[in-house]
C-alpha cells in the first residue's frame, strides 16, 4: 500500500514556524524550554528578530516540503559559550517552535555572528 499526504498538511506545519517565529536564537547545548533559549535563558548566546519574510516554503530538497530559513548576520552576542544548537521562537506565544543542532562554534559576548541560511524539511512518507 502506497502512503501519500497532500502538499498542504505539510505546509501546514511549516507555515506554523513561518507565521509564528519571532526570534531565532544561537544556544549553547539543547534547549528544552521557551525560557531557556529565549534572551537570558540557561541555553542563550545570541539572538535575532525574525519575520515571516524570512521563510520561504517550497519543495523539499530530497521529498516532500521544506522552509528556507534566511540566513542573518550582524548578530551581537550577549553571553560567551559554545554555540552548537539553534533554535526558533514564537515569543508572543511563549513557544519554542524549533530546534535543531548547528556546527559547535565559540562565541565571545560582544562579538557579531552570521547565522547561514539553512532549512527545515519533512518528507514525503514511505
Amino acid at each position: 500500500m502506497v502512503k501519500t499526504v497532500d502538499n498542504s498538511v505539510l505546509d501546514a506545519a511549516l507555515n506554523d514556524i513561518k507565521t509564528k517565529c519571532t526570534l531565532m536564537t544561537a544556544c549553547a547545548g539543547q534547549p528544552l524550554s521557551f525560557t531557556a533559549a529565549n534572551s537570558g535563558g540557561a541555553n542563550y548566546l545570541a539572538g535575532v528578530a525574525m519575520a515571516a519574510t524570512d521563510f520561504t516554503v517550497g519543495n523539499g530538497v530530497t521529498s516532500g516540503r521544506k522552509v528556507a530559513v534566511a540566513s542573518k548576520s550582524g548578530i551581537t552576542v550577549t553571553t560567551t559559550g559554545t554555540g552548537d544548537h539553534i533554535a526558533l521562537l514564537d515569543t508572543v506565544g511563549g513557544v519554542l517552535l524549533y530546534v535543531t543542532t548547528a556546527i559547535a562554534l565559540g562565541l565571545t559576548s560582544g562579538s557579531t555572528l552570521t547565522l547561514g541560511a539553512w532549512n527545515i524539511e519533512i518528507a514525503d512518507p514511505v
